[in-house]
C-alpha cells in the first residue's frame, strides 16, 4: 500500500488516502500519540464488521486493522438528497432491528481515543448511567471541566433514567456514535463510518443525529418511524440519550460543552 495524500487528522490520529497494490483507494486512519492506538482501531473495526452483518446499512470494508494502522474501503462523496435520506432512514430501522445479544458488545469499546465499558449489563438504564454517563463525567470532573455541582446534577439525572427511559425493549444494534461527521453520503447512498457500535437503545441513535445537525433529519427520521415506530414520548427523551456524547466532549474540547451538558441534565430532571 502507497499513500498518496494527507487529509488532516483529529483526536489523536492522523487521516490518510492511499492505494493498494491492486489499484484499490482506501482511506487509512493511523494512531499519532493515542494510549492504545491498536486497540482503539480494532475496536473500531470489529464495530463495523458487526455493523455490516445485517447487511442492513452499507459501512466500508474493513480491508485491514493491524497495529497502529486501520485501512478502509474508500467512499466517494456525494450532496445529501431526500431520496437517500428516506432510504437511510428505513436501513438504520432495519439495522436497530437485527438486535444484540445483550446491551455491550463483545469487545472493548472506545469513543474517540476515550475507554468506553462495553460490559454487559441486564438493563438499558443500568448499562446507560454506568457504562455510558458516569465514567464521562466523573472523567471531566477529574480533568478540571466540570465542577463538583456539575457532577451532582448529572447524577440527579442519572437516577431517573430508569422511571423515564420508556418502555423497555430488547437490545438494538446500534452504531453508537452517529453523529453528522459519522454518516457519509455517496452516490450510492449513506454509508456509516467510525462507529461505538453496541447493543443498545435504539433512541441514543436517533438523538445522536439530531445533536448536531444531519442533512435531512425529518425525512430520516419520518422514514424511520415508519418502518419502526417508536415509543410515546421519544421526542422529549432526546436529551436523556444526549448526555453521553455530551459528557464525551466536554472530556475531549473542555467547557466550551458544559452548559449544553447542564441543560440536557436539567431537561432529564423536568421529565
Amino acid at each position: 500500500m502507497r499513500i498518496t495524500r494527507d487529509l488532516g487528522g483529529g483526536h489523536a490520529w492522523t487521516l490518510h488516502e492511499g492505494v493498494l497494490d491492486d489499484g484499490r483507494r482506501v482511506f487509512v486512519k493511523k494512531g499519532a500519540g493515542a494510549a492504545d492506538a491498536s486497540g482503539v482501531l480494532e475496536s473500531e473495526a470489529a464495530g463495523l464488521r458487526w455493523l455490516a452483518e445485517p447487511g442492513a446499512v452499507a459501512v466500508p470494508e474493513v480491508i485491514a486493522a493491524d497495529g497502529d494502522a486501520l485501512v478502509l474501503e474508500w467512499v466517494d462523496t456525494a450532496p445529501a438528497t431526500a431520496g437517500a435520506a428516506e432510504e437511510f432512514g428505513r436501513s438504520l430501522a432495519a439495522l436497530h432491528a437485527a438486535g444484540a445479544p445483550a446491551f455491550g458488545a463483545p469487545w472493548p469499546g472506545y469513543i474517540a481515543e476515550l475507554p468506553m465499558g462495553n460490559e454487559a449489563a441486564p438493563d438499558w438504564p443500568s448499562f446507560y448511567v454506568s457504562r455510558r454517563v458516569l465514567p464521562f463525567v466523573r472523567l471531566a470532573r477529574d480533568r478540571g471541566a466540570l465542577s463538583a455541582a456539575d457532577l451532582e446534577l448529572v447524577e440527579e439525572a442519572c437516577d431517573r433514567v430508569p422511571e423515564i427511559a420508556g418502555p423497555a425493549e430488547p437490545p438494538s444494534r446500534i452504531h453508537g456514535d452517529l453523529w453528522s461527521g459519522n454518516v457519509l453520503w455517496s452516490a450510492d447512498g449513506v454509508v456509516l463510518v467510525d462507529p461505538a457500535a453496541h447493543g443498545g437503545h435504539r433512541e441514543t441513535d436517533l438523538a445522536m443525529l439530531a445533536l448536531f445537525g444531519a442533512p435531512h433529519l425529518g425525512t430520516i427520521l419520518g422514514a424511520y418511524r415508519e418502518a419502526a415506530p417508536l415509543a410515546d414520548g421519544w421526542r422529549e427523551r432526546v436529551p436523556l440519550h444526549q448526555l453521553h456524547p455530551l459528557a464525551v466532549h466536554v472530556c475531549l474540547f473542555g467547557e466550551a460543552y458544559r452548559g449544553s451538558l447542564l441543560t440536557a441534565a436539567g431537561d432529564v430532571l423536568a421529565l
